[in-house]
């Protein structure tokens, strides 16, 4: 006995192994629309689990693919916006919300969709029945949590409850989510329909321009008023890009009206400053002028209350003028030159830049070229170029080419520099060239000599290059 008690306690005991038995999964009791869960009062949470969940035939599919779908009604009592999000899950997940007019699928009216983490929020009509579905995306389920919410209009959601702006510069930011739009409210025309509005009410104790903003400005719409009460404003001019300049007269009321542009909800930032001066900037061309040019002078200025330019007046210190944004002058004179824009907005803010020419007029000229009318093969011969400055010393380079049958060569490179010489005297440029069979093969050659100014722009290129008559080789 104990010998077989031994031998037992030496025997390893055999795994246990466990078989799990599958647990059908057990449908949500709202997977069907006709069996949608009610929601009898705002707010609402209700967590699911899709497991086992589907979609009926003919179930729409709209903005994303949900291939298991729970669906919930509700009428609300009063006109409210309600906001709708799926939380408590690490699922991409997507809402559709209905207004109902009829029995089943074809009785849905669509009206937006989101995916979580962003709601989706519509003003419901009272007496109004709504249909929501929801589900997981990508073919995953597990827990859905669905949120239904009443959000509150803003304070200033009414004219009457404007929020008065008491100083500049001003901005404040509300969630336009829950506001409404009011019996007789002007519909905003620079933003596209809006779904709910707010109000700001304004009255300057000095005449002021002032330039009013909305952000993000992609989803912000700002359209001003002047008047006295709901049913008699008058629509300050819509602005451009953005922003909504005028003049603002003192003790003048006006209001406004903030909103989402094209029917968007959530947080919108009213901005409102006086309107800084344009910033007044110019360019000309060429840069480095000379009393041959015509120089074209270009405005680049820019009104930040994007008004735009009633005037541009320019002064180019000459005692000339001119008007416009892009305008043409020539000095009459070497010398510097103070250039001055003065650009004025339609309301009369104005600005000024100004910025120093300098003209100075840089010439040399290949005035003459003495060649041999005639040499021979082997023969070294002087060529000289003379060149005239009658303005500024100038350092000179001078090039020599001579004829081939193919076309010019390069014979030769004088760099040095050139004082002024006055209109009847000349520097000379002398070169040497020696003739050779191939030039007396040919007959005869011709030199052409070229004049660059070296650092500068010639003025007056076109008397830069000279061509001799031919010479004679034998």
């Amino acid at each position: 006995m104990r010998k077989w008690v031994s031998r037992l306690l030496l025997v390893a005991a055999p795994a246990v192994v466990v078989v799990a038995t599958p647990t059908a999964a057990i449908a949500a009791t709202n997977d069907n629309i006709g069996t949608a869960t009610v929601v009898g009062s705002l707010p609402f949470t209700d967590t699911v689990d899709t497991t086992g969940t589907s979609n009926e035939p003919g179930e729409p599919q709209l903005c994303s693919y949900m291939g298991q779908t729970v669906w919930y009604t509700f009428t609300p009592a009063a006109t409210q916006v309600v906001r709708f999000d799926n939380s408590g899950t690490g699922f991409v997940t997507n809402i559709n919300v209905y207004q109902v007019t009829g029995p089943g699928f074809g009785g849905l009216s669509f009206l937006g969709c989101s995916q979580n983490p962003n709601p989706l929020a519509i003003t419901a009509q009272a007496g109004t029945t709504y249909a929501v579905q929801t589900g997981i995306l990508f073919g995953a389920n597990g827990n859905l949590t669905t949120n239904i919410t009443a959000v509150p209009p803003p304070a200033n959601d009414n004219f009457a409850s404007a929020i008065a702006i008491n100083g500049l510069p001003f901005s404040d930011a509300q969630d336009t989510t829950g506001a409404t739009l009011q019996a007789g409210e002007p519909s905003p025309s620079c933003s596209g329909a809006a779904v709910g509005t707010v109000w700001y009410s304004f009255t300057p104790s000095t005449a002021e321009t002032v330039s009013a903003s909305g952000s993000p400005y992609y989803q912000a719409g700002i359209v001003a008023y002047s008047g006295t009460s709901l049913g008699n404003l008058t629509q300050v001019p819509c602005g451009v890009g953005g922003i909504t300049t005028f003049r603002a007269q003192a003790g003048q009321t006006y209001y406004f009206q903030v909103a989402g542009s094209f029917s968007q909800r959530g947080v919108i930032t009213l901005n409102l400053a006086l309107t800084p001066p344009p910033v007044v900037q110019f360019f000309y061309y060429p840069g480095d002028p000379s009393i041959y040019d015509q120089i074209s002078f270009y405005d680049q200025s820019y009104d930040p209350g994007n008004l735009g330019f009633a005037s541009e007046a320019w002064s180019f210190g000459d005692g000339k003028t001119a008007s416009g944004s892009g305008v043409s002058h020539r000095y009459a004179a070497d010398g510097d030159y103070l250039v001055r824009l003065t650009d004025t907005t339609p309301d009369g803010r104005s600005a000024s830049a100004s910025q120093t020419i300098h003209v100075r007029t840089h010439d040399v000229a290949v005035t003459k070229m003495t060649v041999p009318q005639s040499a021979s093969a082997g023969q070294t011969r002087k060529i000289s170029v003379g060149l005239s400055d009658l303005r500024y010393s100038e350092v000179v380079q001078v090039q020599l080419f001579i004829s081939t049958p193919s076309g010019f060569v390069l014979v030769g490179t004088l760099t040095q520099t050139c004082p002024i010489t006055g209109p009847n005297k000349s520097i000379s440029f002398d070169f040497s060239y020696t003739f050779t069979k191939v030039d007396a093969q040919v007959g005869s050659v011709t030199f052409m000599a070229t004049a660059t100014i070296i650092g500068g722009r010639d003025a007056l290129a076109t008397n830069n290059t000279v061509i001799a008559l031919p010479t004679k080789v034998s």
